[in-house]
């Protein structure tokens, strides 16, 4: 296991432990998205670099295999022509070729299976975040959920800080007491007018008895004295 795939496990052990004691999973899942997102970003610059040196090192052992070919053919030549001093500078070639290949082809093959275990873990990397995210979405969700319905529940229940009254029975119920005693003082002034107006009437004849009584005696009073009427 590389030292990478090691510090992955850790940090994804570590991401399960600080989810289970989170208030806010959500934005603890955010950083370490930032985070992966960063770690996918430098794999995918460290990728092309080993994938260029590679292909660097392919390069250089396939031209020494190719020298080396060409190194034996004029060795042959060179024999051939009756020229063996020659033919054994191209042979001396050669070999410096074949070991060169040898060399970076072993190196080639090195990088080459560090640049296939650096795209696995690049892979497993992409996968994981996309994993990751998905679960975001759905926490999001979640917990979206939960504010609102701790909303409807202030709003419904304990956050109405007067209670039952402000429901619409509530409400109805007060302005029918209102009314009530509204029309109580309403009938209440138009009784006290209507006494008002029989206590006039009744003073009124009361008074126009005394006068014909005070009438009754002055006429008396007058024949008395002899006035005739």
């Amino acid at each position: 296991m590389s030292i990478m795939r090691r510090v992955r496990d850790m940090t994804v052990a570590t991401l399960n432990e600080r989810l289970e004691k989170a208030e806010d999973p959500v934005k603890l899942i955010d950083q370490f998205l930032w985070s992966t997102r960063e770690e996918i970003i430098g794999a995918e610059r460290l990728y092309q670099q080993c994938l260029t040196h590679s292909n660097h090192l392919k390069a250089q052992w396939l031209q020494a295999e190719q020298l080396k070919e060409k190194r034996e053919q004029q060795a042959i030549i060179a024999l051939k022509a009756g020229e063996e001093h020659v033919a054994r500078i191209a042979l001396t070639e050669k070999a410096s070729s074949e070991e060169r290949a040898t060399q970076y082809r072993d190196l080639y093959e090195q990088a080459l299976q560090g640049t296939t275990e650096l795209e696995q873990q690049l892979r497993e990397l992409r996968s994981e975040y996309q994993t990751v995210y998905d679960k975001r979405e759905y926490f999001s969700a979640r917990m979206e959920s939960l504010r609102l319905q701790q909303r409807m529940n202030e709003r419904f229940t304990g956050g109405n800080a007067n209670g039952p009254g402000h429901q619409p029975g509530g409400m109805f119920r007060k302005l029918e007491d209102r009314i009530s005693d509204m029309e109580l003082e309403a009938r209440s002034l138009r009784d006290l007018r209507k006494a008002g107006g029989q206590l006039l009437s009744e003073a009124g004849f009361a008074l126009q008895n005394t006068i014909e009584r005070e009438m009754e005696q002055l006429k008396r009073k007058l024949q008395q004295e002899g006035w005739k009427s």
